[in-house]
């Protein structure tokens, strides 16, 4: 049996949970109610609650919510298909501050424009929110679609990165 970690942080957009390999590397971050997302809950024997292998990724996370960071530097080793991870990979270039569509995205990986849809799939089941930032796809039409964290979420990651006017309460007070 191969030896999981995890751990808790404190964010922003609620509480992250995150999962590294034995080797240190990251194989999941999660939020509260992500849809497929892991919970404490879920947390399998052979998982060991051990907040040291992550001391980066809290130091990068702390720093990208303070907005000081643009790029996450980590070793990162989700599980997934080849497609997934050719998917995910795109996903990663996708600059911070910049939004791409589903097509777009497509495109990247030399996918078929029929293949969209599995694009789309495969961008929903990423396991690394956040870190390898699926937030900023968007609909063709510029529509907030599909965000496994949860729609508030990605406009709220979108509006600290810039890629959206900074949204006004309804009030109108600033």
């Amino acid at each position: 049996m191969t030896t999981m970690y995890w751990t808790q942080l404190d964010a922003p957009v609620g509480q992250l949970l995150l999962t590294a390999d034995a080797d240190g590397a990251l194989t999941s971050l999660s939020v509260p109610g992500q849809k497929g997302g892991r919970t404490v809950e879920g947390v399998e024997e052979g998982w060991r609650y051990d907040g040291g292998p992550f001391r980066a990724a809290a130091e990068q996370l702390a720093a990208y919510f303070a907005g000081e960071l643009k790029g996450f530097q980590l070793p990162l080793s989700p599980d997934g298909t080849d497609f997934r991870q050719r998917v995910w990979a795109a996903l990663d270039e996708v600059p911070y501050g910049a939004t791409v569509t589903y097509g777009q995205v497509a495109a990247r990986i030399g996918a078929s424009r029929a293949a969209v849809r599995a694009v789309g799939g495969a961008i929903g089941a990423n396991p690394l929110l956040i870190v390898r930032p699926c937030h900023r796809v968007i609909g063709a039409d510029g529509s907030m679609t599909g965000y496994a964290g949860g729609v508030e979420r990605k406009v709220w990651l979108l509006t600290l990165e810039g890629a959206l006017a900074a949204q006004r309460p309804v009030d109108g007070r600033s």
